[in-house]
């Protein structure tokens, strides 16, 4: 059995937890013979780390923090207050897309996380086995989650600037949601995605 084939998981018979997935637009047989790569997205403080970090850790699956490709520089604004611009971001995601290529090429599955606030910045990373996890919350939610974080250099007065430009995935884009207002456990997110995936 390939790494990807690990894709259907044991579920909860008490908890239908695939409810937890608010839009699913992958297509029939999008992931058949593919090494499927995530890109956990939202804004700043959503949860991405926790979530993809627990799909990797349980899948066995490469992953990768978009935070570790960022130059000093754009690492510097964002440690000041001072919003990246598309310019400061188009590198980084090219970055990002080598990676997911990669592991496309060598069939290994992975998950990456990416805040992917824009259409145009998703064009960039959207490859063939590629899924968008887009962890979605309103304001308040998301503050509440970012106000209670240490040891990250975003900080929480700049969540104004990525719900300014936030695209949520439309239709035509392959895509899971998950809704943060529901207050899920991570445990039960990885549950809904994986089971998604698997459906």
């Amino acid at each position: 059995m390939s790494e990807h084939e690990t894709l259907t998981m044991t579920r909860d018979d008490t908890e239908s937890v695939i409810d937890d997935v608010t839009e699913n637009t992958i297509p029939d047989g999008y992931l058949r013979g593919a090494a499927p790569i995530l890109v956990v997205m939202g804004v700043c403080g959503c949860g991405k780390t926790s979530v993809a970090t627990a799909i990797a850790e349980r899948q066995g699956w490469d992953s990768a923090e978009a935070d570790d490709f960022h130059p000093q520089a754009n690492i510097d604004k964002m440690a000041t207050g001072i919003p990246l611009t598309d310019d400061d971001r188009w590198g980084w995601l090219d970055k990002l897309a080598a990676w997911i290529r990669e592991h496309i090429d060598n069939g290994k599955p992975g998950v990456v996380t990416c805040s992917a606030l824009k259409k145009v910045y998703r064009d960039k990373l959207r490859l063939p086995g590629v899924v968008f996890v887009y962890l979605s919350g309103d304001y308040d939610t998301v503050m509440e989650l970012l106000a209670h974080r240490s040891g990250h250099f975003m900080k929480p007065a700049m969540l104004d600037s990525q719900f300014a430009i936030l695209e949520p995935p439309s239709a035509d884009e392959v895509h899971l949601t998950l809704d943060l207002s529901k207050h899920l456990s991570v445990e039960q997110e990885t549950q809904a995605v994986l089971d998604a995936l698997g459906a």
